[in-house]
Order: structure tokens, then C-alpha cells, then sequence
């Protein structure tokens, strides 16, 4: 759920709008109705951290140097379909 408040709003009520954030909704702190924060959870070991993403980003990589993903088989000079 996504929950919009006001600064003011926001300051009287900061504990519940945390235990929001904790459940996993989306918090949103305005000024007059314009968006300029979110509250966010920290992140978590095993929760989705930068080190999670740099993990599968390695797994991810080709054996050898040799391999390439540029697909030149299927594009012309251009960059258009073949």
C-alpha cells in the first residue's frame, strides 16, 4: 500500500508510518502535496544489499573472455534486424 502524508502529519505520527515502511509499504513524505521523500527500511544482510546484487551480477559473467554478447549475427551495421 502506498501512503502519502504531509511533513507535519508525518513528524506527529513518525513511529506508525515506520512499523508502515517495516510491513513493506510505501511511504511517501510531501510539502504541499508535491512528493520530496520516501521512508525507506535499511537494508538487511540477505535482503535484497548491494553485495546480493553483485553476487548474481558475477554469476552472471561468461566463463572466458572469448565470449561476447553483442549479437552481431543478428544486427546489420546500423544496429538494425538482419
Amino acid at each position: 500500500m502506498k501512503v502519502s502524508v504531509e511533513i507535519a502529519e508525518a513528524a506527529e505520527r513518525l513511529e506508525e508510518l515506520i512499523d508502515l515502511v517495516l510491513r513493506e509499504d510505501e511511504v511517501v513524505i510531501c510539502r504541499a502535496g508535491e512528493p520530496v521523500a520516501d521512508i525507506v527500511p535499511i537494508a538487511r544482510k540477505g535482503h535484497g544489499t548491494m553485495d546480493d546484487v553483485w553476487a548474481l551480477a558475477a554469476k552472471g559473467r561468461p566463463a572466458s573472455n572469448d565470449q561476447t554478447s553483442n549479437h552481431d549475427d543478428y544486427y546489420d551495421e546500423n544496429g538494425l534486424p538482419k
